[in-house]
């Protein structure tokens, strides 16, 4: 999938993160990461911010994060919520985090 405009989600509030995405001229993903828990948890938190790129196939973007100690919960859904806005699709069918097979 490719973006279509520049967005972000979350806030700098303590137990938050900030996720800024945007697309970039090298065609393969970068993130930059500041945290308070960097030294412990940053190759953590840039896993699960690739996870989330990588589940919507996204390649060649920027992703610059500031994390104020988030858990991986309000980590996913940040970003989930900054590639839903720079995909243009804020709005979807089916946000639960539980699926129901029929």
């Amino acid at each position: 999938m490719e973006i279509v405009k520049s967005s972000s989600a979350g806030t700098l509030d303590s137990c938050d993160i900030q996720i800024r995405i945007e697309t970039n001229e090298i065609g393969t993903n970068e993130i930059y990461l500041k945290s308070v828990v960097e030294m412990q948890f940053g190759d953590q938190i840039k896993s699960l911010i690739s996870g989330v790129l990588d589940k919507h196939n996204l390649k060649g973007v920027t992703v610059n994060a500031v994390d104020r100690g988030a858990l991986d919960c309000t980590i996913k859904a940040r970003v989930e919520s900054a590639v839903m806005r720079a995909l243009g699709r804020e709005i979807l069918e089916d946000w639960s985090v539980i699926h129901h097979d029929k």
